[in-house]
């Protein structure tokens, strides 16, 4: 079929947390679930606290997304998941 660009947030449970392990983490469960091109951005949200979104691609095929969703909010200091983009890829 195609390919999928996925974008999802991960909200970590204070401004204390070392976002890098998150990070590792998170690239460990993207692509361990066929995920690819795995690449990150902090984003500011208030007094301090940082979102980490993730992005990657990856096939269609592959189906649901729901075992990366559930796999990331088992990383340790991650409080809360959400997928905010999901989009086809051309070209």
């Amino acid at each position: 079929m195609g390919t999928a660009l996925i974008t999802i947030k991960l909200m970590p449970t204070s401004p204390e947390v070392d976002l890098e392990k998150i990070k590792e983490s998170a690239q460990k469960v993207v692509e361990e679930n066929k995920g690819t091109k795995v690449r990150f951005e902090e984003e500011p949200i208030a007094f301090g606290l940082k979102a980490v979104n993730v992005f990657f691609e990856q096939d269609e095929d592959v189906g649901e997304l729901d075992p990366i969703e559930e796999a990331l909010g088992k990383i340790e200091n991650v409080n809360s998941v959400k997928i905010t983009d999901m989009r086809r890829a051309f070209g």
